[in-house]
């Protein structure tokens, strides 16, 4: 079976790339810089059902993203989370968190409805997450 990218993350996300094993999306609300890794295989829950190959690749891609938000955007702390309630296919949230983000210090699930990027603001954002990942992209 091939790789297919759930509705809800195509929904509710903006593609920004593929890197060696994940498909890299940034969530479509401008109230964080929240960043999700979707391994690129089929039918996959959890990390564990991944092989050992591909679950170090995750950790190394997982690692990466952590290193980019905590480079572009200096947050005061990074979630990073697979919870997966909602959407079963397997995704890791990296969430560039600020002591005066509108949800802190809960969680960002339904603090506050989404706030869509304007395209200006999807574009310079865009551009500064993926400039220092180029060498990492497929």
């Amino acid at each position: 079976m091939a790789f297919s990218l759930d509705n809800r993350l195509a929904k509710d996300c903006i593609i920004l790339g593929d890197l060696k094993l994940c498909k890299l999306l940034l969530m479509n609300d401008s109230q964080y810089p929240w960043l999700i890794l979707v391994p690129r295989r089929s039918s996959v829950r959890e990390i564990f059902q991944l092989n050992p190959e591909d679950q170090m690749s995750l950790m190394t891609e997982s690692n990466l993203i952590a290193q980019t938000l905590q480079k572009v955007f200096n947050p005061d702390k990074l979630n990073t989370a697979a919870i997966g309630n909602m959407v079963p296919q397997l995704h890791i949230h990296h969430i560039a968190r600020f002591t005066n983000d509108i949800a802190w210090p809960a969680p960002v699930w339904g603090a506050k409805p989404a706030a869509p990027y304007s395209k200006d603001k999807l574009m310079k954002v865009s551009r500064e997450i993926k400039e220092p990942l180029t060498d990492y992209f497929n």
